[in-house]
């Protein structure tokens, strides 16, 4: 793994008609982590929200967004990553090599299914998604909100992880309780380059769900100069299950009529 990058912070902040400046000082130091792969607060992270080796016992998990056109169910395989998303209109799956989708309306899927099909599952298995192989830790510089200071850390991917492997993150935690409190990440899906500009989603309503910290809302925020600015929308999750127990695989089969697959 890639050493970390020790990022000593000089915060100085300026209250002002709620106008926040903040000043970072960089050097770099080697530090020592946990003996694994993980860094020592991304594991202390992980322990805030049930530990990691909780999450890895389990095989599936599924979550239920409600929304004016009707609910909206993600199940997930946590091992094999094979997902379906069923909706009134349409469902959308993957099987392990193949994205597809199912319209069951006369009405066309607005959106973009290959990047969709896994979006909110990665979104929701925050923070554990991040203990993924292929995945590069580092320091970054905190986020400063409403004037409460958030320490992050960077993550990035190695060549060919993911349908976008040049996007990047920063999960945001409190240092009091480790909890994860803000994440920003890139898009690149759409150019397949690297991206300056983070967008950003507040996680801070949590439920316990068979012993993990799970997302019960999450916030997306409109953003300026790499900083969220105000609240833009609200997911809201309901109905959520975390198993032991993997899914069937032929749920996420390939229906025999009316189903496309995506290229």
């Amino acid at each position: 793994m890639k050493k970390i990058i020790l990022l000593t912070l000089a915060i100085s902040i300026f209250a002002c008609k709620n106008k926040t400046t903040t000043t970072v000082v960089t050097e770099e130091e080697n530090i020592s982590i946990a003996p694994n792969r993980y860094p020592e607060n991304l594991i202390k992270i992980f322990d805030a929200h049930g530990g990691l080796d909780t999450w890895k016992s389990m095989k599936s998990l599924e979550f239920t967004m409600p929304k004016e056109s009707g609910n909206e169910i993600t199940t997930t395989n946590l091992q094999s990553r094979k997902s379906l998303i069923e909706t009134p209109s349409h469902a959308l799956g993957y099987n392990g090599k193949d994205v597809w989708l199912l319209n069951k309306e006369d009405k066309p899927y607005k959106g973009k299914p290959k990047f969709y099909y896994n979006l909110m599952f990665y979104f929701y298995a925050m923070p554990f998604i991040l203990a993924d192989d292929g995945i590069n830790y580092k320091e970054a510089e905190p986020l400063v909100f409403e004037g409460k200071t958030y320490p992050g850390i960077g993550i990035s991917y190695d060549a060919g992880i993911g349908e976008s492997p040049e996007d990047e993150y920063v999960l945001y935690y409190n240092p009091e309780t480790f909890k994860m409190a803000w994440l920003g990440y890139t898009v690149t899906f759409f150019t397949n380059e690297k991206a300056k500009e983070l967008h950003f989603r507040r996680y801070s309503d949590w439920q316990d769900v068979n012993g993990l910290l799970l997302p019960k809302t999450m916030v997306s925020y409109n953003y300026e100069n790499n900083l969220p600015t105000t609240a833009r929308g609200e997911n809201e999750f309901i109905n959520v299950k975390v198993s032991k127990e993997k899914p069937e695989d032929a749920l996420f089969d390939i229906p025999e009529e009316g189903a496309e697959v995506i290229e």
